[in-house]
């Protein structure tokens, strides 16, 4: 059994930052490759950013490139999303994602555990 918990969202100016963070617990010692994704009010699900195991691959959208930078701390079993120059159409809640394949997937049902979400609402 693997869990998810992801936290720092809230209520932002457009052009600040926020600071994302995915807890993983459970089954641990599995070598998982990590994503984040976002689901906007009315729309789909659609990738962020995802992460290697190792942290040495990362693919983002491009919508994020250069905005965002995906990270993770393997010590803490932690993953992270770092947002600077947040946009009002970055709003939406953000969901980390995990599978076992080690490589950095774009694609949403490759992933096999997800978070339950953190909100982040940018205001212009």
């Amino acid at each position: 059994q693997v869990a998810l918990v992801e936290s720092g969202g809230g209520p932002v100016q457009a052009g600040g930052s926020l600071r994302l963070s995915c807890v993983v617990s459970g089954r641990t010692s599995v070598n998982y490759a990590m994503g984040w994704f976002r689901q906007a009010p009315g729309k789909e699900r659609e990738f962020v950013a995802a992460l290697s195991w190792s942290g040495s691959r990362s693919n983002y959208a491009d919508f994020v490139k250069g905005r965002f930078t995906i990270s993770r701390d393997n010590a803490k079993n932690t993953l992270y999303l770092q947002m600077t120059s947040l946009k009002v159409e970055d709003t939406a809640v953000y969901y980390c994602a995990a599978h076992d394949g080690g490589s950095a997937i774009a694609t949403l049902t490759g992933y096999d555990y997800w978070g339950q979400g953190t909100q982040v609402i940018v205001s212009a």
